[in-house]
């Protein structure tokens, strides 16, 4: 009976060490909350500046495509529609695309600083996954466009010559009036005026198409459409170019820096 006495008496006293593991549980939880120090520390809020600008890079983007999408001048001539047909649908299809990275990218970067400030391997896994998924997607959507990159400047210089040739065509005048307004369009939103070759058929109905400012300019040079198209879309692709190159240098150190954080939360001493 004495020795049982003895027994239970120790196990009373084991008891209180027990009760005192979840305490030690949650004062490992305040050291592990700032185990990165030193280089890993900076490394981490250079992490989250990037992550910052990625994320106002990703607004810059979706306010571009937006801009793209309602300017007067892309919006205007790629909503016309002459004899059934649609103005080529390229252009807009690319918008929506630029629109969806920047609202994608804007999510990844709100991402990137929350996994960065919490020091979450979860967090950061998941946004290196995102960031070479976007990393990967930007370079076929940049060779996509520098192969077709005259596609569109194209497209819409014969939908253009298409309504220009029903426009002046002496014989058949039943598709005249769809055509003029057309023209009309190009010529007010890109203050231009036919194609530029002088051609006498359009000189007929040149001064109910075209602007006072433009009757005035070279009609060969200055006030030609196929010039004002080709340097309409060629400055919106250059904008949209240089973004997409800072964009991918960002996204390149973003992934070095996640790595590295990464490491070194898992390599951090838990105490």
């Amino acid at each position: 009976m004495g020795d049982s006495g003895v027994s239970s008496g120790l196990q009373i006293d084991s008891y209180p060490s027990v009760k005192l593991r979840p305490a030690s549980f949650q004062h490992l939880r305040r050291h592990q909350a700032m185990a990165v120090t030193g280089c890993s520390q900076c490394i981490k809020y250079m992490l989250f500046f990037l992550n910052f600008i990625f994320w106002l890079a990703g607004g810059v983007i979706l306010a571009v495509g937006l801009w793209l999408r309602h300017d007067s001048q892309t919006s205007n001539l790629l909503m016309l529609q002459f004899e059934g047909n649609q103005a080529p649908g390229t252009f807009h299809i690319s918008v929506y695309v630029l629109i969806a990275i920047g609202a994608v990218m804007m999510f990844v970067g709100f991402l990137g600083c929350y996994g960065a400030i919490q020091e979450s391997q979860c967090l950061l896994g998941t946004f290196f996954t995102c960031l070479v998924i976007l990393f990967a997607c930007e370079v076929a959507a940049g060779l996509w466009g520098f192969i077709n990159r005259d596609t569109i400047s194209t497209e819409l210089i014969n939908f253009y010559d298409a309504a220009y040739i029903k426009a002046v065509d002496p014989v058949d005048t039943s598709s005249r009036p769809a055509a003029s307004k057309v023209l009309e369009v190009f010529h007010n939103s890109l203050n231009c005026c036919g194609k530029g070759d002088e051609n006498p058929l359009f000189k007929t109905v040149q001064t109910s198409l075209c602007t006072e400012k433009t009757l005035q300019l070279d009609p060969v040079i200055s006030q030609s459409c196929h010039t004002k198209i080709r340097e309409l879309f060629t400055e919106k692709l250059h904008i949209i170019g240089l973004a997409a190159l800072v964009i991918a240098v960002i996204m390149v150190f973003e992934m070095i820096f996640t790595m590295v954080l990464c490491c070194a939360i898992r390599n951090a001493p838990a105490y």
